[in-house]
Parts: C-alpha cells; structure tokens; sequence
C-alpha cells in the first residue's frame, strides 16, 4: 500500500507539473521538444507497471528527471530561476540548470538498464553489468546530442532555446561528460539499494504466483 500511495503521489506531482507548465511555457515549441520524453514514457511505464513493475527508486527517479525536464522547459534551460541562483552563487559564466538535466540523463537509464539486465536474466551481477549499463546511459545521451543537431538543422535559429549552449562550443561534450557523472553516480551509490528493492519484488511476484 505504501509503494501504490507513493507512487500515485509521483504520478500526480508529475502530471500536475506538466499541466502548469503548459499554461504560458517561455516558448511553446520548446516547451513541446523538452517535455516530449515525458509525454512518451508516462505512457510506457502506465502500461508496463503490471506486466513489469519497476523498483520504487526507479519510479522516484524518474519522476524527479521528469520534473527536471518540465521545468527546463516552461523557463527554457537558459532562463530556469534555480540555475540563476546557483550561477551566481559560484561565480559561473551561465546558467548551468542543464547541466543538472544531463546527469539525470545518465542516471537514469544506467539504473534503468541495470535493472532490465538483472532481472530479465541476461547478466549477472558484476563488472560486465556495471559496464554494459554506463555504455546504454552514454548511448542514450549521444543520442539525445543527434536530435538536437537534427532540430538545430530542421528549425535553424529557431532551435537556440532547445539547444541551450548559451555560447558555449564545449557544451556537446559537457553535457555527455554529465551523463557519465550521473550514470557513474548511479552504479556505485545507488546499486546496492536497487538490488534489494529488486529482491523484494521477485519476492512479492513469487508470492502472488502461489496465491
């Protein structure tokens, strides 16, 4: 009951986020392309959550990127209030809110992917899981770096608010090298709960298959 209540509260907090944010974002079109992997993946994980449930901190994890990505798109990441305030906290030449965005990018699916790994059998545990799992977080922040050249072609000057890189021509690489902090973060601090949470529900799956 208390993971159904907890989840709820996320999915709510989330949807409730998403719909304010949509009230009068900064820029329409790139309210749309930041929250879009929202949009996508509520759906998946709705209609995943009983055939393959995933662990608490997956889902709590991925309701907090997903706040991260809403906010970064009512305020573009350029103009996010938080970002203003740390930037001038230490001294920075820009708004680093990104950068924030991009080490959930890594964290996530790192933790997502170790997670499906696991528990679908195809690895143990070990060094070769570990790897395997920082390899897809890369993969998908390399990606995520193509459909922003994609936009950057399609949209030209339109694309600068999406982009983000606030002049700076080392963003590209910046922003994967956060992901790799992130995903890096996730394996060593978080691995050892998601694999107890991991147990717990095999457990509880086991049990309902006897009931």
């Amino acid at each position: 009951m208390q993971r159904n209540r907890l989840l709820a509260i996320l999915g709510l907090s989330v949807l409730a986020a998403l719909l304010i944010s949509a009230i009068a974002p900064y820029d329409r079109a790139t309210w749309l392309l930041e929250v879009a992997p929202v949009l996508i993946a509520a759906p998946l994980l709705a209609y995943t959550r009983e055939r393959f449930p995933l662990t608490t901190l997956l889902y709590l994890l991925i309701a907090v990127h997903a706040l991260v990505l809403i906010l970064g798109g009512a305020y573009t990441y350029a103009r996010v209030p938080p970002g203003f305030w740390v930037q001038e906290l230490f001294g920075l030449s820009r708004n680093p809110y990104d950068k924030l965005g991009h080490f959930m990018q890594g964290l996530v699916p790192a933790l997502l992917a170790r997670e499906i790994l696991l528990r679908g059998r195809f690895l143990a545990n070990g060094r070769m899981l570990a790897f395997l799992s920082l390899c897809v977080a890369l993969a998908v922040s390399a990606f995520y770096e193509l459909i922003e050249w994609w936009v950057a072609l399609l949209a030209g000057q339109g694309a600068v608010e999406f982009l983000g890189t606030q002049g700076d021509p080392w963003d590209t690489q910046s922003d994967i090298f956060l992901a790799l902090i992130g995903a890096g973060t996730a394996l060593l601090g978080l691995g050892r709960l998601q694999d107890r949470q991991i147990d717990e529900l095999e457990r509880s799956a086991h049990g309902r298959g006897q009931a």
